[in-house]
């Protein structure tokens, strides 16, 4: 049986991570000799406990019985010595020493460039429009999007790569073969219709717990070029993804939002962090170096723009108007239309006097 197999037999095994599968493999020199060895040699690398447990677990687990099962569910594998591999996960301190996928195999070349957008699951309109902007923009520059297939920021983030014709990663808590919520089946089943992919270290059949989601984020900000924060509280989960980001010497972004809300928290402590704000999709690009494409560069209003902006923005070309006369003049759905304004005065577009009326910035 090739080397590989026996990954996947410490993977599907309880208790055996990055640091002791590394500890494993320095002592026996394979993966084989670490599956086939004496439980005594076991016990030295593993300790009384955990060795006595994978002996057990030896005796009752075929490795060739899981590979079929994979096979059945249609779900494939990389260890961290195959070409697959993605180039930058390897990069990071104890990567995954196996992924499980489902939907398309990625090859690590076909990937770049790869960017992780995240942020709250209770996301508000604001940060609805500005993920789906952000994303779109992205997708549209050729990047792959990664997420954690969350409610919020995440499924939306998935859902906008998906419709835009855009590539998408969902990296899970779990196993590839469960949808975790289980009301996200829409998003899970719709990256494999569209040919992208679901990705774990986690076993099949492995539900998730409190300590596979930081695991999760920590591959998130691995495979990913940058991470993008659109929206989250002080305590976000999505903090965590940042800051392994950070730790990895990989860029971070933040979208700034209303002071007033406290989802703009999470965004506004990573900038005091050393993120980068930023307020479109042109200021990533020009961070990582990236070409711009599809637009007049002369021009700051245009790709760049959504439809309830430049509808905005016609209406305010020759007066200053309340929000209440943008509301009528453009009939777009209130609550869109108080986040488009919030993002127009961010971007510079526009600005408020102290009267409230809203007038083209100069």
């Amino acid at each position: 049986m090739d080397e590989r197999f026996y990954y996947l037999g410490f993977s599907a095994f309880p208790g055996i991570g990055p640091r002791k599968f590394e500890g494993l493999l320095k002592y026996f020199g394979s993966a084989k000799e670490g599956w086939n060895a004496d439980q005594s040699d076991l016990k030295k690398v593993l300790g009384e406990n955990l060795g006595s447990k994978l002996e057990d677990f030896r005796k009752k687990f075929s490795i060739e019985e899981y590979a079929q099962k994979l096979k059945d569910k249609n779900v494939w594998f990389v260890t961290i010595n195959d070409k697959e591999y993605p180039e930058l996960l390897k990069q990071i301190k104890r990567p995954p020493f196996l992924l499980y996928g489902k939907g398309q195999k990625f090859h690590r070349t076909s990937l770049a460039p790869v960017i992780a957008i995240v942020g709250t699951r209770k996301i508000t309109s604001y940060g609805r429009h500005v993920t789906e902007m952000f994303t779109k923009e992205l997708v549209d520059a050729g990047f792959t999007i990664v997420s954690g297939m969350a409610m919020g920021v995440d499924c939306v983030s998935h859902k906008t790569a998906i419709e835009n014709a855009g590539k998408t990663i969902a990296v899970l808590g779990s196993g590839v073969d469960l949808c975790f919520p289980s009301s996200n089946i829409s998003i899970y089943n719709g990256i494999l219709k569209s040919g992208d992919s679901l990705i774990s270290e986690f076993p099949l059949g492995q539900q998730p717990s409190k300590g596979s989601f930081p695991s999760r984020n920590r591959i998130i900000a691995g495979m990913s070029q940058a991470v993008l924060v659109t929206e989250g509280a002080e305590d976000s989960g999505s903090l965590i993804t940042a800051d392994y980001a950070l730790s990895f010497g990989r860029p971070v972004f933040a979208v700034p939002g209303p002071i007033t809300s406290s989802l703009s928290k999470g965004p506004f402590k990573l900038i005091s962090k050393g993120a980068k704000l930023v307020t479109e999709p042109k200021d990533i690009l020009q961070a990582l170096h990236i070409k711009e494409t599809g637009r007049d560069k002369g021009d700051k209003r245009t790709k760049w723009e959504t439809k309830e902006e430049r509808m905005v923005l016609e209406v305010l070309e020759n007066e200053d108007l309340n929000f209440d006369e943008i509301l009528k003049k453009t009939k777009i759905n209130a609550s869109k239309l108080g986040s488009a304004l919030s993002l127009m005065e961010i971007k510079g577009f526009i600005k408020t006097s102290s009267d409230g009326l809203f007038s083209l910035a100069s």
